[in-house]
């Protein structure tokens, strides 16, 4: 009789571990077990049917090796690249890519925000709808592939001291940052107009 209760016992127990294996967490699962945790990601766009968009978020390397963010993908742009903010000898904030990526101390985290260090998506091939979401697989040097849900949530309000000022007329990519990328991200940014409302409204 306890022989037959305990198989039973374990039979039972069989489809609530698959069924915890397929509830559409994977993407989390897979950066748990790589020692990447990503929280309070999202994007927005300046509007719903903007070209361009960014992404933010919170990016812990729970690891005791250093990593570093050097790319991501995602189906919902044309362009993806990593951007920083730096201060011009003229005392203006300007955009640019980040070459190398973005470096994670083990036990830190990086904080991707707006007036800061985000991800930007340009040639945007979905509308960024309030209350959407979309799949952003960021490539680590050490970790690899991390594929994590990020919401599409354009009211949500800057992180306490991120800087929201720096895109006015969207002057921090510079006259030529369009031409430099080709058409599409010319076009993408729309005289940069598209850009500067992405972080520096509310």
């Amino acid at each position: 009789m306890t022989r037959i209760f305990a198989a039973a016992l374990v039979a039972a127990t069989l489809p609530i571990t698959a069924f915890a294996m397929d509830d559409g967490s994977h993407s989390h699962d897979d950066h748990a077990m790589s020692g990447i945790t990503v929280t309070e990601a999202y994007a927005r766009a300046a509007t719903p049917n903007a070209r361009a968009g960014a992404a933010f978020m919170l990016i812990t390397n729970a690891t005791e090796t250093d990593d570093r963010l050097i790319a991501f993908t995602t189906e919902a742009a044309r362009r993806s690249e990593i951007h920083e903010h730096v201060m011009t000898d003229d005392g203006v904030m300007q955009m640019r890519e980040i070459e190398g990526g973005i470096a994670i101390a083990a036990g830190e985290t990086a904080t991707l925000q707006r007036g800061g260090d985000h991800l930007m998506l340009m040639g945007l091939t979905v509308p960024f709808e309030q209350g959407a979401a979309i799949e952003v697989t960021l490539t680590f040097e050490t970790a690899g592939e991390v594929t994590v849900p990020v919401t599409i949530d354009n009211e949500r309000a800057p992180r306490e001291g991120a800087g929201h000022s720096e895109h006015g007329g969207l002057g921090g990519h510079g006259g030529d940052h369009g031409e430099d990328h080709g058409d599409d991200h010319g076009d993408d940014h729309g005289g940069h107009g598209g850009h500067s409302n992405l972080e520096s409204d509310g």
